[in-house]
């Protein structure tokens, strides 16, 4: 054994040779290009601390830092069929459904909870771009008359967190018949008099935006989130003109009488449970738990 060449050479290169970073420890803001330490921006909800650029948010993570102790409970969704149409691009449907699930570990592309936010009860949905583009297919549509049957029978409101790049193509007419469906289901809901609010992220477009994501009582958008029909370059193809900056952005929409609020996403817990409360006749919201009262002195002895 040469000792010079195992083990002192090896221990002098060690000290001298960089150290290779894990590439997950830092996420680069696609707005302004700040490097951002992973932790930072797990503890800040995915929000730029340079710039308040929103990033994607899985339903999941979401709903870690809007219920209260990130506590919820999931309701059941009925599963449609799983490929009605026999459709086939360049991979088979189901293939690329089991990618997806892979990818993202859930089973389609819209979570439905319920749970308490600052003592408000409440049913959410929430839909996963990072699943097929949150596509509308026939899975959201019976989410969305789930989330809706489940709030009329327990007479609570629905929050709806809206991100999708609109209809699924692999369904078909199956897909675009999900608008109609989900129209019925949201007119439940104000039929039984309960309040609707949806929240719109970035991005919302085609049918979901020509739909449920349109239908709040109340509707409230992320800052820069894209909210549309078609894009603006369709439209911009089609007019064959220059649309103006910012165009069908949250700001835009909101200045244009679109939407009721553009709210950052920390400050939607309370936006949104203050409304709740005052939509349904209660009391103010309670922002903390008060201590419990003192207890009393114990009697003297006689």
């Amino acid at each position: 054994m040469n000792w010079i060449t195992n083990y002192v050479r090896p221990t002098i290169s060690s000290f001298f040779n960089k150290r290779e970073m894990p590439e997950n420890l830092w996420e680069k803001c696609p707005e302004c290009g700040t490097m951002l330490f992973h932790r930072e921006l797990t503890d800040n909800q995915q929000v730029c601390t340079n710039c308040g650029h929103h990033m994607a948010l899985t339903p999941r993570e979401r709903f870690a830092g809007f219920f209260d102790g990130g506590l919820y409970q999931e309701i059941e969704v009925p599963a449609p069929l799983p490929d009605p149409l026999q459709f086939r691009d360049q991979k088979k449907y189901p293939d690329r459904m089991k990618a997806a699930q892979k990818g993202t570990g859930e089973k389609e592309a819209m979570l439905v909870v319920e749970g308490e936010v600052l003592r408000t009860k409440l049913v959410a949905a929430a839909q996963d771009f990072s699943f097929m583009a949150g596509s509308m297919g026939m899975y959201v549509g019976n989410a969305i008359i789930a989330a809706a049957e489940h709030a009329v029978a327990r007479k609570l409101p629905l929050v709806l967190f809206s991100a999708a790049g609109g209809a699924r193509m692999q369904e078909g007419i199956l897909s675009l018949m999900q608008m109609p469906r989900t129209t019925v289901a949201i007119d439940m809901l104000r039929e039984a008099g309960l309040p609707y609010i949806v929240v719109l992220t970035h991005p919302t477009t085609g049918g979901v935006t020509a739909s449920y994501a349109m239908l709040g009582d109340v509707q409230i958008a992320e800052p820069g989130a894209l909210i549309c029909f078609a894009g603006p370059r369709v439209i911009e193809q089609t007019i064959r003109e220059t649309l103006p900056e910012g165009f069908q952005r949250a700001e835009y929409l909101l200045e244009h009488g679109m939407l009721d609020r553009v709210t950052p996403r920390k400050e939607q817990r309370v936006e949104i449970a203050t409304i709740l409360r005052m939509l349904t006749g209660q009391s103010a919201v309670v922002h903390g738990d008060l201590p419990p009262p003192p207890a009393p002195a114990p009697a003297p002895a006689v």
